[in-house]
């Protein structure tokens, strides 16, 4: 029996020809198409920065970097999201502060970071679950008039809108991810987009070892005469022009992408009928791009573990649901608050298949093995 998978990601000649082209131009390693993704990327967003990066765990590493986090410092994260963004507080020696979530779109809220704010709160990730746009706006109410800021974690959410605006394009800074599982992919990569200029110079020195002259100016420079200066540690988080350039042709597809997702979001909702008020949903400040379609399980539904097997018995590929990072070792005994909504959903949730190329009949598949697995 044919699997149908949880995610394929949308690559085809096009790409594959982008990828020949960096490979016959000689130059593979950061340079010039990193720079014309950067500048694509940061106008499709609408932002004025965008630095291009190995992943958006270094993004996100970086954004605080940027956001003076460091150790001692306290940063409010949610607890449902890749324990990624938790680490990336942890990397700086500071500690991150698990706040719950809203139980319908799974994303923070100012009503659930408040409680958690204290004189150490330096930053709060925000981040965008499963590409459902957060609602920044009264968060940034809340923690920016305390000096702290507002960092997006909009690792799932290219192509998801928020008040009309792209996702993340109102942060101060924002990181996206570039991972296979994301709509719009590199392999790996990552992007982190920036409102101050000083600032977006800095990290992209920082990414490349905290080099003062990047690798790309001094070879369009000939070399001579070119010595760069080393004026803090830096990372090696670049980017190389064979993903940009698989990063340019993917960026002129997102919209098509994001499309056909959320017409098979809708279907998804139709066709279940008593569980459609369960999918994950469009909250009423914008549009998510349905990079994961997660749905919330009855109460009265067979044990998780057993319900993927059958699934999977079946031929289909469902994943669990979104994990809590509180509950896993490094950060277990960590929690100030009770999180119930974050355990709710993480104990009750699975992610269906939806992907670009999911026909109607392999989805009819899926609706059709799902409520016969939940009866």
């Amino acid at each position: 029996m044919s699997t149908i998978p949880v995610m394929i990601p949308w690559l085809g000649e096009e790409e594959a020809q982008a990828a020949a082209e960096a490979v016959r131009s000689g130059w593979v390693a950061q340079g010039p198409r990193v720079a014309e993704f950067e500048r694509a990327f940061a106008e499709h967003l609408g932002v004025p920065h965008a630095v291009a990066v190995s992943s958006c765990t270094t993004a996100l590493h970086l954004a605080l970097i940027g956001a003076g986090v460091g150790p001692g410092d306290e940063v409010v994260v949610p607890s449902l999201s890749f324990i990624a963004t938790a680490n990336a507080v942890t990397y700086l020696g500071g500690t991150p502060v698990f706040a719950d979530v809203d139980p319908a779109s799974g994303n923070l809220t100012a009503a659930t970071v408040a409680p958690l704010l204290t004189d150490r709160t330096k930053a709060v990730v925000a981040v965008d679950q499963g590409g459902v746009p957060v609602d920044l706006d009264p968060i940034r109410a809340l923690v920016e008039p305390r000096g702290a800021t507002v960092v997006e974690d909009a690792a799932c959410a290219a192509g998801a809108l928020y008040q009309g605006r792209p996702a993340g394009s109102t942060a101060a800074l924002a990181a996206y991810s570039f991972h296979p599982r994301k709509l719009l992919t590199t392999g790996e990569g990552g992007m982190l987009t920036c409102q101050d200029g000083e600032l977006a110079a800095r990290l992209r020195r920082l990414r490349e070892h905290g080099m003062s002259v990047s690798a790309a100016d001094r070879h369009a420079g000939g070399g001579a005469g070119v010595l760069e200066t080393y004026d803090e540690i830096g990372f090696n988080y670049r980017m190389t022009d064979i993903q940009a350039a698989i990063g340019l042709v993917q960026l002129g597809k997102l919209p098509a992408m994001v499309g056909r997702r959320r017409e098979l979001a809708a279907r998804y909702r139709e066709l279940l009928g008593p569980l459609g008020e369960r999918l994950v949903a469009d909250p009423a400040h914008g549009t998510g791009n349905f990079q994961s379609c997660w749905l919330l399980l009855p109460d009265d539904a067979p044990d998780r573990g057993e319900l993927l097997a059958r699934l999977a018995a079946d031929g289909i590929s469902a994943r669990r649901g979104i994990m809590a990072s509180h509950l896993e070792t490094p950060y277990k005994g960590t929690g100030r608050v009770p999180l119930p909504a974050t355990e709710l959903i993480t104990r009750r949730s699975i992610i269906l298949p939806l992907y670009h190329s999911l026909t109607e009949q392999q989805q009819d598949t899926v609706i059709v093995a799902l409520l016969a697995a939940l009866s």
